[in-house]
C-alpha cells in the first residue's frame, strides 16, 4: 500500500484525481493490517511530512499519520519511540544541508497519540532536555515559536526544577536576538505573532512557578545593560516585561537601583534600551516600567544618568506620537521625561522644531486618540512655557500651533511640576547646569542661575550692556577701596574675556546680596538694582572720606586727588535730579526742594483716567510747574517699588504740564516740533521710521511708556486728609504739588510699578497691561533761563526762548522682562543692545547728530536676548511683541541712554577724552592672569568632559533615523491605516519603521 500511495503522490495526475486515490488508500488504512505494512506507511508519511516539497505532500503525510495514530496505536507507539525522536532532534531528517524545518511540528503532531502510552514519560523526559538544548542554540523566531507552541500544548515537556529557570533565561536570550529581516507587512505580522507565542510561554511558566520571575528579569536586565554586545538586543524583549505582575514592580526597581554591582554605564544602557521599547506595538504596561525605573533612579539621585538618557531619547519618544498603536504609552513616557527634567530647558527645546508638525498631523488625523493626545500635549507644553519662560523667539511658532487648544490654570501646572520633579531639593541639581559646548554665536556670555537668581542675572547683563558704565568699571585701578565695585569689575571682565559659554556670579551674589532677601526665593529685580546702586554709591563715598583723611596727611598726589573730587560713578551714570514744588492755594507761596534719583518708578494711572487727554501744553510763559513724584523719604531709592500712587487731581485747577513723547527723526531743515501731549509718532510719509514707532505705540485702550511718564509728571492736589502745612499761613491748607526734572541721568532707569497690594486677597498682584515701549524717548528737563536761551539759539529740539525747558533724547538700550503673575515667583530675562556715541564720517563737530547717524544708532544696533546661560540674537520687534504672544511676560525695568547734547556734553567729552568709549579697557595684571588661568582651566575641563562623556555614553543605544517618522508624515499625506501617522496602516515601510 505504501508503494501505491507514493506512486499516486509522485504522479503527474491533477490534484483532484490524486485526492480521490489518496482517499481510498486512507480508508483502507483504517482496516486491520500487519505490523510491517503499518511501519512502511508510517515511514512514507513521515517522509512526506518532513521533506515534502509542496504543501500538498505535507498535508497527505499529516493525514496518513493521524489515521495510523488513531487506528493503529500500538504500531504508532512502536514507531514513534524515544530513539527515533532523539535522532530527529539531534541529527535532523533529510539530506545533509537540506534538513527538514518541520521536525518540531512532526513531534507535536505525534505526541497526541502517545500521551497514554507506557513510553510517554520517557518521551517527556527526552523533550524536556532537548528543548532546553534547542533554546541554548538560539533558534530563529520561527523555530522558537514552534517550541513555544509545542510546550504550550504539552506542558509536560517544559523543563522542571533548575532546568526550568535556565530554560526561561535562555528563552529570554533568544528573544533578545530576534530580528525581523523583512519589511513586508505580512512578514512583520507573522514575526509579531511568533514573538507573542514565545513570550506567552514565559507567562505560562511564571504563572505556575512565580519563583522563576525575578531570575528571568535579572537575565533580561543583564542583556539590556550589556555594553559588549555587537548588536543591540531586540525590542521584542518588551513583550517579556508586559507579563511581569505589576505588584512586583516596586521591589524589582528598588533592587535594581540599589545594586552597587551595576555601574552607571550599565544602568544608562538599560534604561536607554527600555525607552526604545515604546516602539513595540504589542506591549502592555511598558510605559509603567520605564517610568518606574526613571523614578527609581531619581530616588537614588542618579541625575547624570537621567539627564543623558532623557536628552538622547526624548526626540525618538516624541516621534512615536504619530502612531496611534503606540501613542498612549509614548505620551506617558514623554510626559514624565519632560515634567521631571526641570533643572534645564534643554530637553523641551530639543522638541520645539518638531511640535508644530506633530500638532498639524494630529489635527489632520481627527480621531479620539489624536484629540485626547493633543489636549495632553498642549497641557504639557504650557507647563514647559511656565517652567522655562524667557524664550519668546523660540516659543512663538509653538504657541501659534497650540493656540486653539485648552490652557491649564496655574494651579494645575504647579501640581504637575511638583508631582513629577526628580527631587524637591533644588540644590541637589545645582551642579547639573545646561551643557553648553561653546560660547553663543552672539559672542556674548551667559550667567548661571544659582537658584532663582535670574533677577540678578538680568540686572547684571543690563548693566554690562550699558557700555559707558562697563568701561568705567573695567578701568578702575587696583586698590580703589571699593570691594563690591572690584567684584563687579571682575565679573564684567570675565563676561568680556572668558572663553566659557556661561560663568557663575556666585562671588558677586554673596557680596551684593540684600540682607532681607530669602536664599533660594525669587526676588524683585528692581529692588535688587536699587540696593546694588546704593551700595556702590555709598562705598565710593566712603572711599572719598578716606581720601580726605589721607589728603590731610599729604599722602596723595594731585592726580589721585582730582579723581576723588569727581562725582561717584553711580551719580555720573545713573544719577538725575528733580525739583519738588508745593504751592499753597491760599497764599500762593511756593516751597521747593531738589532731590537726587537713580530711577523713576512709574505707576499705572487709574483705569478711568485718560492721561493723554488730560495733558496739555500752553504757551511757554504760561507753563506751570511740573510733577515728578519724589520718594517719600530719602531711603526710598533703595526700597520697594510698590508704593501707593497719588490720587488724580481735580482737572479744574490742574496746572498744565509738559508731556513726554516718543520721537521720530526730522529731515534736515524741517522745523522743530513743539512738545505735544499725544504726539508719540510722526507722519509715516515723512519719516521712514514710522513703522517702528507704530510697533512702540499702543492702541487707544492700552498704555505706553510716555503715558506713564506723563502721569508721573502730572500735578497732584493735596486736600482733605492730605492737606499741606503751609509755613507762611501756619496752618493746613489745600495745595498743589508738582515736580520738575532738573537734570537728566546719563542712563535713565524706569521701573514700571506692576505689583500692587490687593486688600481683598491680602497679596501683591501683578498688573498685566501691555505697555508699548518706544525705542526713542523725549524728556522735558528744566534748565536755567540763560541755558534755555543757548539751547534755543543753537536750534535744539523742544525748547523756546524763555521757556525754561529743553528736550533730552534717550535711546532704549535694555528691557528687563518679568514672566509670571506674582512678584514672589516667575522668571526674569532681558533684552539689551549696546548704545554708544558712534560718530560717522562727516558729522558736525558741534555735537548735533545727523539723522543718518540717529537711524544707525536706533535700528542697526543688534539686540540680544539674555536668559541666564542662554544668549541669542533678537530684535526690537521681539521686544515690542513679547507681551502680545505671552501675556504674563511684561516689561518691568527699562534702561535708556541719553544722547549727546547740551546737558550731557561734559560727561560725553570726559568719556571721549579718556579714550575708553570704544577701545578695550586695559585690565590690571592680577585680573588678566585670573582670566587667562580660567580660560586654560576651561579648555582642560572640556577635554576631560569630552573623554568622560565618550566613555560614559559611547554604548548608548543609537537611534539615528528617528526623525524619519516626522519627515515621512510631512512628505506622505495620503497614508492611512492603523499604524500610519494618519489613522492607520499605511505602507509596509511605515509599519516596519515604527516597530524596528
Amino acid at each position: 500500500m505504501d508503494k501505491i500511495l507514493e506512486a499516486v503522490v509522485m504522479s503527474s495526475y491533477p490534484n483532484n484525481v490524486k485526492q480521490g486515490l489518496v482517499r481510498r488508500v486512507i480508508e483502507a488504512a483504517k482496516q486491520p493490517m500487519d505490523s510491517e505494512q503499518c511501519w512502511s506507511m508510517l515511514e512514507l508519511s513521515t517522509k512526506l511530512y518532513l521533506t515534502g516539497d509542496t504543501k500538498y505532500k505535507r498535508e497527505i503525510g499529516k493525514e496518513v499519520l493521524e489515521v495510523y495514530g488513531h487506528y493503529h496505536p500500538e504500531e504508532f507507539e512502536e514507531f514513534f519511540n524515544v530513539r527515533f525522536l532523539l535522532s530527529l532532534l539531534q541529527e535532523g531528517y533529510g539530506p545533509l544541508g537540506k534538513r527538514s524545518h518541520y521536525v518540531l511540528d512532526y513531534i507535536q503532531l505525534g505526541l497526541q497519540f502517545v500521551l497514554e502510552s507506557p513510553s510517554a514519560n520517557s518521551i517527556f523526559s527526552l523533550l524536556r532536555i532537548e528543548v532546553l538544548r534547542k533554546v541554548c542554540e538560539r533558534p530563529s523566531p520561527k523555530q522558537c515559536a514552534k517550541i513555544s507552541k509545542l510546550l504550550t500544548q504539552h506542558p509536560q515537556c517544559i523543563p522542571t526544577g533548575k532546568h526550568q529557570l535556565l530554560f526561561c533565561q535562555q528563552l529570554i536570550r533568544c528573544i533578545g536576538q530576534f530580528q525581523c529581516v523583512s519589511e513586508g507587512e505580512e512578514e512583520i505580522m507573522e514575526f509579531l505573532e511568533q514573538v507573542n507565542k514565545v513570550s506567552g510561554l514565559l507567562q505560562r511558566i511564571w504563572r505556575t512557578q512565580t519563583s522563576a520571575i525575578l531570575p528571568s528579569l535579572k537575565e533580561l536586565f543583564t542583556i539590556i545593560s550589556s555594553t559588549e554586545e555587537q548588536e543591540a538586543p531586540s525590542n521584542a524583549l518588551a513583550s517579556v516585561v508586559q507579563f511581569v505582575p505589576l505588584e512586583l514592580m516596586d521591589g524589582v526597581i528598588r533592587n535594581l537601583t540599589n545594586d552597587d554591582s551595576i555601574t552607571d554605564v550599565q544602568m544608562m544602557m538599560a534604561i536607554g534600551r527600555m525607552i526604545d521599547w515604546v516602539s513595540w506595538p504589542l506591549g502592555k504596561n511598558i510605559d509603567k516600567w520605564i517610568i518606574a525605573l526613571l523614578k527609581g533612579l531619581a530616588a537614588v539621585k542618579k541625575f547624570s544618568i537621567l539627564i543623558e538618557v532623557t536628552l538622547s531619547k526624548i526626540e525618538k519618544v516624541f516621534s512615536k506620537l504619530l502612531y496611534p498603536i503606540v501613542r498612549e504609552g509614548a505620551l506617558s513616557v514623554l510626559q514624565y521625561m519632560l515634567l521631571s527634567f526641570q533643572h534645564s530647558h534643554e530637553a523641551f527645546h530639543l522638541l520645539l522644531p518638531h511640535i508644530p508638525r506633530l500638532v498639524a498631523s494630529l489635527k489632520k488625523e481627527d480621531s479620539n486618540s489624536a484629540t485626547s493626545s493633543l489636549e495632553q500635549l498642549a497641557e504639557l507644553i504650557h507647563c514647559m512655557f511656565f517652567r522655562f519662560s524667557g524664550f519668546p523667539d523660540l516659543y512663538e511658532p509653538v504657541l501659534e500651533a497650540v493656540k486653539a487648544l485648552p490652557i491649564p490654570n496655574e494651579d494645575r501646572i504647579k501640581h504637575l511640576l511638583g508631582q513629577n520633579a526628580w527631587t524637591s531639593q533644588k540644590n541637589e541639581l545645582a551642579s547639573f547646569y545646561p551643557r553648553l559646548a561653546s560660547k553663543s554665536e552672539t559672542g556674548k556670555i551667559g550667567l548661571i542661575n544659582l537658584g532663582n537668581t535670574c533677577y540678578m542675572n538680568s540686572i547684571i547683563q543690563s548693566l554690562f550692556m550699558a557700555s559707558d558704565f562697563r568701561h568705567s568699571v573695567l578701568n578702575l585701578t587696583e586698590g580703589n577701596s571699593q570691594p563690591l565695585m572690584t567684584k563687579l569689575q571682575w565679573l564684567f571682565a570675565f563676561l568680556e574675556h572668558s572663553q566659557r559659554p556661561a560663568i557663575s556670579p556666585e562671588s558677586f551674589l554673596s557680596a551684593s546680596w540684600p540682607p532681607w532677601f530669602t536664599p533660594g526665593a525669587q526676588q524683585d529685580c528692581s529692588e535688587y538694582l536699587k540696593y546694588l546702586l546704593d551700595r556702590l554709591h555709598e562705598e565710593e563715598k566712603t572711599g572719598k572720606r578716606i581720601y580726605q583723611k589721607l589728603k590731610e596727611s599729604s599722602l596723595m598726589s594731585q592726580t589721585v586727588e582730582h579723581h576723588y573730587l569727581n562725582k561717584t560713578l553711580v551719580e555720573k551714570m545713573f544719577g538725575g535730579k528733580m525739583m519738588t514744588k508745593i504751592r499753597c492755594l491760599k497764599c500762593l507761596n511756593v516751597s521747593s526742594r531738589e532731590e537726587a534719583f537713580t530711577d523713576l518708578s512709574l505707576a499705572f494711572p487709574p483705569s478711568d483716567r485718560d492721561v493723554r487727554g488730560s495733558t496739555s501744553v500752553l504757551p511757554v510763559e504760561e507753563i506751570g510747574p511740573q510733577l515728578i513724584e519724589p520718594p517719600e523719604n530719602a531711603g526710598q531709592l533703595m526700597g520697594s517699588p510698590w508704593i501707593q500712587r497719588k490720587a488724580p487731581m481735580a482737572s479744574d485747577h490742574a496746572a498744565p504740564s509738559v508731556s513726554v513723547e516718543t520721537l521720530g527723526f526730522r529731515e534736515p531743515g524741517e522745523a522743530a516740533n513743539p512738545i505735544r501731549g499725544n504726539d508719540v509718532g510722526v507722519d509715516a510719509a515723512k519719516d521712514p521710521l514710522s513703522t517702528f514707532e507704530e510697533q512702540a505705540c499702543a492702541p487707544k485702550d492700552s498704555r505706553s511708556v510716555p503715558d506713564l511718564i506723563n502721569y508721573f509728571l502730572s500735578p497732584e492736589r493735596l486736600t482733605a486728609e492730605n492737606k499741606y502745612h503751609c509755613e507762611k499761613c501756619a496752618s493746613l491748607q489745600d495745595a498743589e504739588k508738582v515736580a520738575e526734572l532738573t537734570e537728566g541721568p546719563h542712563y535713565l532707569i524706569l521701573t514700571l510699578l506692576r505689583f500692587s497690594f490687593d486688600p481683598r486677597t491680602m497679596k501683591r498682584k501683578k498688573i498685566l497691561d501691555n505697555v508699548s515701549i518706544p525705542v526713542v524717548l523725549k524728556l522735558p528737563i528744566l534748565v536755567a533761563p540763560e541755558e534755555a536761551e543757548e539751547v534755543c539759539r543753537r536750534g535744539k529740539d523742544g525748547a523756546a526762548p524763555g521757556s525754561g525747558f529743553m528736550t533730552v533724547v534717550y535711546d532704549l538700550c535694555s528691557v528687563v522682562v518679568h514672566s509670571g503673575i506674582s512678584s514672589e515667583s516667575g522668571h526674569y530675562y532681558c533684552y539689551s543692545r549696546e548704545c554708544t556715541d558712534t560718530v560717522p564720517h562727516g558729522q558736525p563737530q558741534d555735537g548735533a547728530p545727523k539723522p543718518a547717524s540717529d537711524k544707525q544708532l536706533d535700528f542697526e544696533i543688534q539686540w540680544y536676548l539674555f536668559n541666564d546661560t542662554r544668549v541669542s540674537f533678537s530684535s526690537f520687534e521681539s521686544v515690542s511683541n513679547v507681551t502680545s504672544f505671552f501675556p504674563k511676560d511684561t516689561a518691568y525695568v527699562l534702561f535708556y541712554r541719553q544722547r549727546p547734547g547740551r546737558q550731557s556734553c561734559l560727561l560725553h567729552e570726559a568719556l571721549a577724552e579718556a579714550g575708553r568709549l570704544h577701545g578695550d579697557p586695559s585690565l590690571h595684571k592680577d585680573l588678566m592672569e585670573a582670566i587667562s588661568k580660567d580660560n586654560i582651566l576651561f579648555l582642560q575641563e572640556q577635554e576631560k568632559e569630552a573623554r568622560n562623556r565618550a566613555a560614559y555614553i559611547s554604548a548608548l543605544p543609537k537611534s539615528p533615523l528617528w526623525w524619519r517618522d516626522l519627515d515621512r508624515d510631512k512628505d506622505d499625506d495620503s497614508s492611512s491605516g492603523g499604524c500610519s501617522p494618519a489613522a492607520g496602516g499605511g505602507a509596509s515601510g511605515s509599519f516596519h519603521g515604527l516597530v524596528f
